[in-house]
This record gives structure tokens, sequence and C-alpha cells, in this order.
């Protein structure tokens, strides 16, 4: 690839894929840990374990993914095989984690949510990695990067509130209390499984045209190997500039998880909203990441990437948990109001602001690692780098689905009890852990942020540097 801009309908293409990731990650995020817990009876902890052996699994099929897509060659280029093959496994995984036999035991029920709960996470990284590493290669140009993953941002942000809206407006209420009702799901499930087929083949079909465009395998890449995979991921993690990237992605995995995780308690018994005024909070969400798609590569035109990472990774932390804290306090308004939904909306707005801005910058920033990257070894491995991100993004659901089922089994939460009937005590310990809790991890994570120096100086001595090599192979790598 060139510096030349990016065309439209390939960004276009390139972002739908991003809809199809993002409905996978609703309903894991927002609906399955509800679902196990409070409709069929598993005890937080061990739908915590479940989602912790998930996470396990990822530590290893994620960075494999990413080695084995940067080493694949086939007439389909080395992503495209990977895009197309991993939808269909994907949707029946999820099928399956909704639908689990009758009469199941608590262990029983627990090994059947941890077994496709590993197998849907190995379907999702067969797509995920792949497609962002596509997405790294469309150009080489630092602005142009981040408008391109600002296509990835607002098509994730179209995948959840399309499956919000569906979800809250009108599978829900089309039952009698329809998030406390387990025949609700399968439509859910039906809806969330044709947006996946559609939006991932899609994208892999639509961009097939860039193909012969993106960047061959190196001839001297070694073949795949347990071992020298164990060596790439070494030799990424000595990037000092990928290690602080990760450090703050863990760190805002916890904020980001745990808030993910009590989503719907909080709007149950927290807030006690109807469900479509749970519905109606998707607006903080539309005009914030309206906001971060507009803004953000003008920020970076204003101010380097890291920068912009650390001050939304805050802002994000600080936000997102303002109006449950006001609550703690008595500074929000009554419950079950309209007045209230647009109290959270608003924070909510900033929140997702902040939230798009920074997934952005990242996204953009691990592209200019992978500069780095080559730069310093020779070898051009988008991949390895990305798989860190689909790494990190499960691990957002994974460690908030531990934080949260611990914690309501430590509070002794109940299971499958109106909101009216719960002690008041039990709701003030909730806001505790979705309020300040929860922000702390985010605060931490933008101090750590502020580790990345790749700046827009440094990234063009870089592009230089490798367009000197291509003309004159025998300069070695720095």
């Amino acid at each position: 690839m060139t510096n030349t801009p990016v065309s439209m309908p390939i960004k276009l293409a390139f972002g739908i894929g991003a809809s199809g990731e993002a409905a996978t990650n609703w309903i894991f995020n927002a609906l399955t840990f509800f679902f196990y817990n409070q409709i069929l009876g598993l005890s937080g902890t061990l739908t915590a374990a479940a989602v912790t052996i998930g996470i396990a699994s990822d530590a290893f099929t994620d960075p494999l993914m990413g080695s084995i897509s940067d080493r694949w060659r086939s007439k389909l280029g080395r992503r495209h095989p990977f895009m197309f093959a991993a939808p269909l496994p994907l949707v029946i995984t999820i099928y399956l984690i909704f639908n689990p036999p009758a009469a199941l035991t608590e262990l029983q029920l627990f090994a059947w949510f941890a077994i496709f709960t590993v197998l849907m996470r190995i379907s999702s990284t067969l797509f995920a990695v792949p497609h962002l590493a596509m997405g790294a290669e469309l150009t080489d140009d630092y602005i142009e990067r981040t408008r391109i993953m600002s296509y990835n941002n607002i098509f994730t942000y179209i995948g959840v509130i399309v499956m919000h809206v569906a979800v809250w407006f009108f599978i829900f209420p089309a039952f009698d209390n329809g998030r406390m009702t387990e025949a609700a799901y399968n439509p859910v499930v039906f809806f969330c499984v044709s947006l996946i087929m559609m939006c991932m083949l899609g994208s892999a079909y639509a961009t097939k045209s860039q193909i012969p465009k993106m960047k061959k395998v190196p001839d001297d890449l070694p073949a795949f190997s347990v071992r020298q995979l164990m060596s790439e991921m070494y030799s990424a993690m000595r990037n000092r500039n990928y290690l602080f990237l990760l450090l703050g992605l863990f760190f805002l995995s916890i904020t980001i998880g745990t808030h993910e995780t009590l989503g719907l308690y909080m709007g149950t018994f927290y807030w006690e909203f109807t469900d479509q005024q749970i519905g109606w909070l998707i607006l903080g969400n539309v005009f914030g990441y309206a906001v971060g798609f507009t803004v953000t590569a003008r920020i970076h035109q204003l101010i380097e990437k890291r920068w912009a990472i650390v001050w939304s990774a805050a802002g994000l932390s600080i936000s997102w948990s303002t109006a449950v804290t006001l609550r703690l306090f008595d500074l929000a308004p009554e419950n079950t109001t309209f007045v209230l939904v647009a109290f959270v909306v608003f924070f909510g707005t900033i929140a997702s602001a902040c939230g798009s801005v920074l997934n952005i910058s990242v996204m953009s920033a691990l592209a200019d690692i992978a500069d780095d990257h080559e730069y310093n070894t020779g070898r051009r491995q988008e991949g390895i780098f990305y798989s860190a991100r689909t790494f990190f993004a499960k691990v957002t659901n994974g460690i908030g689905h531990v934080v949260a089922g611990i914690a309501l089994d430590i509070i002794e939460f109940p299971r499958g009890v109106e909101a009216s009937q719960i002690h008041p005590d039990k709701i003030y310990a909730l806001g505790i852990i979705d309020g300040p809790f929860a922000a702390v991890w985010g605060l931490i994570a933008a101090a750590l942020y502020a580790g990345y120096r790749i700046d827009q100086t440094y990234h063009a001595r870089i592009q230089a540097a490798l367009t000197a090599r291509k003309r004159n192979p025998s300069v070695r790598p720095a």
C-alpha cells in the first residue's frame, strides 16, 4: 500500500465488518452474564469462572491467529480466507450458548457455558484479527490510518446501536417482563446471528478487490511454529510503545468490563428503568460516537495521538461513573423517571465521545507501532500487534465478568427478585462497584498510556526509512 487516500467504498466495506464483531460483543457483554445468573440461576462466581476459562484460551489463540494470518499464502491473500471462514462457526456457538439443554445441574450448566464461550471466542478471533490487520495495510499514511480506523469505530457503534434498539424497543417489549423471560432471548439470538453473517461476509466480499494491493508475506519470514510464535510475541513486547499500550488496555479493561457487565443490573435494579427507558439510553452512544467519529482525525492534527489517548481514557473513566456516583450522594433524579433517563444519557454522551476518540486513537497507534516494528526488524506483522487488541477487547468483558460475578456473590445480591424487594444496602453496594471502584482502574490506564511516544515527526522518519529500504533492499534494519 501507499500514502494514496483510500476510497470511500473501501472504507465503508472495511468498516461494516466491525458491526458484525460489535453484535457478537454486544450480545455477550450485555446479556449473557445476566441470562446465566438471573434467568438460569448460575452463581455469579461460576459464571465468572466460565468466562475466565475463555480468557485463558484467548491468551493463546489470539496471537496464534495473528501469526498464522501474517504467514498465510492463498489466492485470497493472507487475511480474507479467515474472514470468510469465521461467521458460520461463530453464529452456531452463540446459538448454543443461549440454548443449553434442559435440566442440567449447576456444574453441568457451568461446563456448557465455559465450553461454548471458548469456541465462540475462537470463532470471533478468526475474523477480528485478520480484519483489523487488513485495515492497517490499506494505507501507510499517519492521518489516513486514523480516518480508516474511524470507519471501523463508527461501524462498531452502529452494530451496538442496531442491537440495542432492536432488543429494547422491539424484542423484549413484545414479552411480559421481557428481560426476565427466558423465551425472549431466542428472538434476540436470531436477530444477532443474522446481523453477524450479513456484516462479516459482506465486509470480506466487498474488500476482495484490495487483495492484490495488500502487503505480501515476506520471503524471509520464518515458518510458523509455537517456538516462533513465542519469539514474535517476545519481540513485540520489547517494543516500548506497544508495551505501554497493552498495560493501558489491561487496566482500562477492568473499568469497561465492569460497566458493561453490570449495565443491565444497573438499569434493572439501580435505576429501575423500564425496557423502553433502557432503550433510550442508546442516545448517549449515538451522540457520543458521532462526536468521536467527526473530531478524532482533527484532534490528531492538533495534538499527538499520545495525548488524545491519555485525555480520552481519563474522560471515559470519570464520566462513565459520574451518574452512579452522584446517586450514591442522593444527587440524581428519582428512579423510573425520564428526567433520570436524560441525566444518565448526558453523562453517557460524554463517556461515549471519549471512548470513541480513545478507540480510534489506539487502533491508529497500533498501525504506527507495526511500522516501527518493521523499521526495527524488517518484518511486517500487523497480525501479531492487532491480535493483542482483540485479546484485550475480550479481556474487557472477561475481567469485567470476573470482577462483577465475584462482587455480586460477595454482596450476596439476590437472583430472580424484583428491584423493590431488594434491600437498599445491596443496591448501594452495587453502585459502589459500578461507580468509584470502576473509575479508578481507568485513571490508572490513562497514566500508563502516557508512556506511548510515537509522534508524527518520528513516524515520518520511519516511513522515509522504509521507503528508502524498499528502493535499496540491501539497507539493513535499524
